[in-house]
């Protein structure tokens, strides 16, 4: 529980100390109870969790066995050969996530220039893109957007999707395919 105080209380760029005074303890006992050395009363605990702005519940969750971290330097992604892959569409995984239900797959996605529309990407899952070089008109059922760079979609992926036309290249975009793990 220490631990999960100390978290929520580092996220936010909080000193120890600020935090007691907030939460009207002192200083060492803060430190008493970040330490795991005391176990806080439930109205010390409705304290701190009313200075730090968040539900109580917080800190009775585990999450450092769901914490992950992937670091991918620029340039150092994953370039991912598709059998089925839309010609010139090339794909560079540039993170992952290895715990928790929900599997991330962040693409970093450029278009060469013999690249064709393509509209009929469909797969399961949530997919962000944010542009960020180029401009095309992006087809999203019986929907079409100009995107530009900047320029952001999320959708339901189920959906037929792709782009439908290059308007200025060079095109790239980040692709973001969130899914739910069975």
């Amino acid at each position: 529980m220490g631990a999960q105080i100390q978290s929520q209380r580092i996220a936010i760029d909080l000193s120890a100390g600020a935090l007691a005074t907030a939460a009207g303890i002192s200083r060492s006992m803060m430190s008493r109870i970040e330490r795991g050395l005391v176990s806080p009363s439930i109205e010390v605990l409705d304290s701190i969790a009313t200075a730090l702005d968040v539900p109580m519940s917080r800190f009775f969750v585990d999450q450092v066995r769901r914490l992950d971290i992937s670091f991918v330097p620029a340039g150092k992604g994953l370039k991912v050969e598709r059998e089925d892959a839309v010609k010139g569409y090339h794909y560079e995984l540039v993170g992952h996530l290895l715990s928790g239900n929900l599997f991330v797959e962040p693409y970093l996605v450029t278009l060469a220039a013999d690249a064709k529309p393509y509209t009929a990407f469909q797969h399961p899952g949530t997919k962000l893109i944010y542009m960020l070089s180029g401009r095309m008109k992006y087809r999203y059922g019986n929907q079409t957007l100009d995107v530009r760079p900047g320029d952001t979609l999320l959708f339901d992926a189920l959906a037929l999707h792709g782009a439908e036309a290059f308007r200025e290249g060079p095109i790239s975009y980040l692709s973001i395919i969130f899914t739910l793990r069975e």
